[in-house]
């Protein structure tokens, strides 16, 4: 998560934008956090630009003050400037495609408040710029044998006081394909009395539908038997899972406890962690499941199909896989000529 950025030490119109997208588009604090630490970088490679300063050196590049850059200064930035920037972040920053990307748009989005919303600016520099390309790569998931694995190193996990619990929530993972910040925010009328669905809140505070299955149905009946019982009868949170504080658990606390029985399972050599996890639930729903991509795009909370698209990849690569692992595959004619 992006680090809260301190709002004095911004130009008043960014300031303004932090309110705009918290309060008009209910953007959730981590974009915000992220969109403004975009923005301080951008205005202050510029400044360092102006004011002759090296940008490799970190130190002198973090101390740029910003705060006096007002509408005229921003009038004057230019597609080349842009440019330039995204140019910067690629060599020296080291920005893959996905962070040149979450900069540009942080940018766009700006530039867009100022001339759309605001109306200070006739022209806007951002507009026309392409987004750069993502490399996409096939997502890395479990498969069945190893979620069983994963379910089992918990569920046998008889020195744990939280066995329970966290069996309920890798069930949810590999079941619902949920995002981890999407089950710490849960609260407990946020789940159906007779347990068929429950409501999460995704991307940009949008709130969906999950249905549950007959494993998360039994996972969680098991827990909110502990959760509402004598055990966390001091909580004083509506918070569904509870950490050993009796608070609401954190997003950090839950990636502990995956890799945790990850280790368990065998499976730590293999790099996986939480968001793995929802991979894997799509995964399996779309490969074993045929489950139609439009409704998986919805179950995972996409805003775009060809984002749920990409496991539609992982089908044909299994189905090449499985071509290669036929034990008649090898077998060929010795003698062409026959």
């Amino acid at each position: 998560m992006a680090n809260k950025i301190p709002l004095n030490t911004l130009p008043s119109l960014v300031r303004e934008f932090a309110s705009y997208k918290t309060v008009i588009q209910n953007a959730s604090d981590k974009t915000v956090a992220e969109y403004m630490l975009d923005l301080r970088t951008f205005f202050r490679y510029l400044r360092a630009r102006d004011l002759k300063i090296n940008v490799e050196d970190t130190e002198a590049f973090d101390k740029i003050d910003i705060r006096d850059i007002d509408i005229e200064y921003i009038r004057n930035i230019t597609v080349e400037d842009i440019y330039e920037f995204l140019t910067y972040a690629d060599h020296t920053r080291g920005n893959m495609a996905a962070a040149k990307s979450r900069k540009l748009s942080s940018i766009k989005g700006f530039f867009k408040y100022l001339t759309v919303k605001r109306m200070m600016l006739e022209d806007n520099p951002a507009v026309n710029i392409e987004s750069p390309k993502k490399q996409k790569s096939i997502p890395k998931f479990l498969s069945l044998e190893e979620s069983l694995l994963l379910l089992e190193a918990v569920r046998n996990d008889s020195d744990s006081s939280s066995r329970i619990r966290d069996y309920a929530i890798i069930t949810l993972f590999l079941n619902c394909g949920m995002r981890v910040s999407e089950l710490t925010g849960i609260n407990i009328p946020d789940v159906d009395k007779q347990l068929r669905s429950m409501t999460v809140t995704g991307k940009g505070n949008k709130q969906r539908i999950i249905y549950l299955n007959s494993a998360c149905r039994d996972a969680l009946a098991e827990y909110l038997e502990e959760r509402l019982g004598e055990k966390h009868i001091k909580a004083n949170t509506n918070a569904l899972f509870l950490s050993s504080r009796e608070q609401r658990i954190s997003v950090k606390t839950v990636q502990w406890m995956v890799y945790k029985y990850l280790d368990l399972a065998g499976l730590e050599s293999k790099h996986y962690s939480v968001h793995k996890l929802r991979h894997t639930a799509a995964t399996l729903m779309y490969q074993s499941g045929n489950v139609d991509v439009r409704v998986l795009k919805d179950i995972l909370g996409h805003e775009q199909l060809n984002t749920t698209q990409i496991y539609t990849h992982v089908s044909n690569r299994s189905m090449e896989e499985a071509m290669e692992h036929n034990p008649l595959s090898d077998i060929k004619r010795t003698n062409k000529d026959q």
